[in-house]
C-alpha cells in the first residue's frame, strides 16, 4: 500500500491546498506554488521519490507485521485485525500509526498534522474524472456555522464548544452525475365550468376536453452522493454546485483535506437519479395542463440516457453526537450554502418558560396589586382568572416558538437545481 504526500519544491515539507488563493501554500517557507509548477517539481524528481516510497511500504509492511504477531501472541478476546475493513499506516513524518477505514481515499496525521494521501484508493474504477476543488476556509466555515447556531436558542451548549467547533472537516465526497433525456407522453381529459347570470337566472356551462402531451425533458449533470457514510437529504439539500468550476482530477487538490472513495456504485446510485428526474418531469409536463383537476387516460415514458461522471465535490462537514443520535452541519466547500439539523436542549426550553412565567406574573401582580390598591382592596395577590390567562399565554409563546423558529431546522433546502431544465 503506497502513501503519497504533496511536498513543498522548496523545503519539502508537506504543503496544503489553499482554496482561497487557488494555490498551494508552504506554512514553513511561505512558498506559493501553482498546480504546474507542483507537478513539475515530482516529475523531476520522480526517481528519488520512487526510492522513498518503496522505503515507507517496506518499513509500513515491517510494522504491520508485527502488529499482527503481537496481536497473535495476546491471549485476551480481543478482535483480530480485519484486513477488509481497516488498514495501517505510518506517518512518513513523525512516525505515527494511521488507521483509516476501507473507504478512505485521502487522510491525514492527527498528531503532527502530516497531510497523507491513500495513493492507491483512487486508481482505476475509483479515479474520479473531475474535482471541484475547496473555494472557502476553516474559517469562512465555522463563520458560517456560528451564524447558523446562533440563529437556534436552544441548541445545547456543546455544539458550541470549542472542541466540537475544532472537528468541522473539510471532505471531498464521491458524487455521480447523470446525463439525461426524459420523453414523456400524457393523456387525458380535463373539464372547464363557466358561470353567467341573465336576468333572475344563473347559467352553469361545463365543457369537457381531451389533451395531449409530448414532452422531452433534458437532464444535464444530476447529482447523486456516492457514499452511505453521509446522510442523502443533506446531500440533496447542499446543491446544485456549481459544474463550472472543475477541474480534471489531481490528486494533489487533495492535500490538507478528507476524500472518500465511492461505495455506491453508478448502477446502484442511478435509481435515485432516475427517481429525481422522473418527479421533475412529471411536474413539467403536469404544469402545462390548464385543468384544475384533470383526468389522466395514459401515461407513457422512455429514457435516453446519456453521460455518467464521477466526482469530489467539496463539502465541510461537522457530525456532533448528541444523546445517542448524530446531527449533522455541512457547508459547500464552493460556495458559503450551509444546512443542518440540530437537537432542542430541553433544559434552556424549561429556563424559557420560567423565565416569562417570573416576568409576566410580576408584571400582573403589580398591575392588579396597583388596582386593588386603588380600590383599598384587602387582596392585592393575582386573581385565579388571570393566572390562568398567564398560563395559556406562555404555553401559546412556546407553541409559537417551537413550530415556527425551532422546527425548521433545515434552511437552504429547496428551489430550482440546475440540473432541471
Amino acid at each position: 500500500m503506497e502513501v503519497f504526500s504533496t511536498k513543498c519544491p522548496t523545503c519539502s515539507a508537506k504543503i496544503p491546498f489553499d482554496p482561497k488563493s487557488q494555490l498551494w501554500v508552504c506554512d514553513y517557507c511561505g512558498g506559493r506554488f501553482t498546480a504546474e509548477q507542483i507537478k513539475s517539481f515530482e516529475e523531476n524528481n520522480k526517481d528519488q521519490n520512487e526510492d522513498n516510497e518503496s522505503a515507507q511500504k517496506e518499513q509500513i509492511e515491517h510494522n504491520y507485521d508485527v502488529k499482527v504477531k503481537e496481536k497473535e501472541n495476546k491471549d485476551d478476546d480481543s478482535s483480530e485485525i480485519n484486513n477488509d475493513e481497516f488498514d495501517l499506516y505510518t506517518c512518513e513524518n513523525c512516525g505515527a500509526q494511521i488507521v483509516a477505514d476501507k473507504n478512505t481515499a485521502a487522510t491525514f496525521c492527527v498528531y503532527c498534522g502530516g497531510y497523507t494521501l491513500i495513493k492507491d484508493r483512487l486508481v482505476g474504477n475509483f479515479k474520479p474524472q473531475y474535482i471541484i476543488p475547496f473555494q472557502t476556509t476553516k474559517e469562512d466555515a465555522v463563520s458560517e456555522y456560528m451564524k447558523y447556531i446562533d440563529s437556534r436558542t436552544f441548541v445545547p451548549n456543546s455544539f458550541k464548544s470549542p472542541n466540537n467547533i475544532e472537528k468541522l472537516t473539510g471532505v471531498y465526497i464521491p458524487f455521480w452525475t447523470y446525463d439525461s433525456d426524459l420523453r414523456v407522453q400524457k393523456s387525458g381529459y380535463g373539464t372547464t365550468v363557466r358561470t353567467w347570470r341573465s336576468g333572475n337566472y344563473e347559467y352553469t356551462e361545463t365543457s369537457e376536453f381531451k389533451f395531449d402531451r409530448d414532452v422531452i425533458v433534458s437532464f444535464d449533470d444530476v447529482p447523486v452522493d456516492g457514499s452511505q457514510k453521509f446522510d442523502d437529504d443533506l446531500m440533496d439539500s447542499i446543491e446544485p454546485f456549481d459544474y463550472s468550476k472543475k477541474k480534471e482530477f489531481d490528486s494533489r487538490y487533495l492535500s490538507g483535506f478528507l476524500a472518500e472513495k465511492y461505495d455506491v456504485d453508478k448502477d446502484e446510485a442511478y435509481e435515485r437519479a432516475q427517481l429525481r428526474m422522473i418527479n421533475s418531469s412529471n411536474q413539467k409536463v403536469d404544469s402545462s395542463i390548464p385543468y384544475a383537476a384533470p383526468r389522466i387516460s395514459s401515461v407513457n415514458m422512455s429514457e435516453d440516457k446519456g453521460e455518467v461522471l464521477y466526482w469530489l465535490l467539496p463539502v465541510w462537514m461537522l457530525n456532533t453526537k448528541y444523546n445517542d443520535k448524530m446531527y449533522q452541519f455541512a457547508m459547500k466547500g464552493e460556495s458559503e450554502k450551509v444546512v443542518g439539523n440540530f437537537p432542542i436542549s430541553f433544559k434552556k426550553v424549561l429556563i424559557m418558560v420560567i423565565s416569562l412565567f417570573a416576568i409576566l406574573f410580576g408584571l400582573l401582580y403589580i398591575g392588579e396589586s396597583f388596582y386593588n390598591y386603588t380600590q383599598n382592596s384587602r387582596f392585592p395577590l393575582v386573581s385565579a382568572p388571570t393566572f390562568i390567562y398567564l398560563i395559556f399565554l406562555i404555553i401559546l409563546l412556546v407553541l409559537f416558538y417551537y413550530n415556527f423558529i425551532i422546527k425548521p431546522s433545515r434552511y437552504m433546502k429547496g428551489g430550482k437545481k440546475k440540473w432541471e431544465k
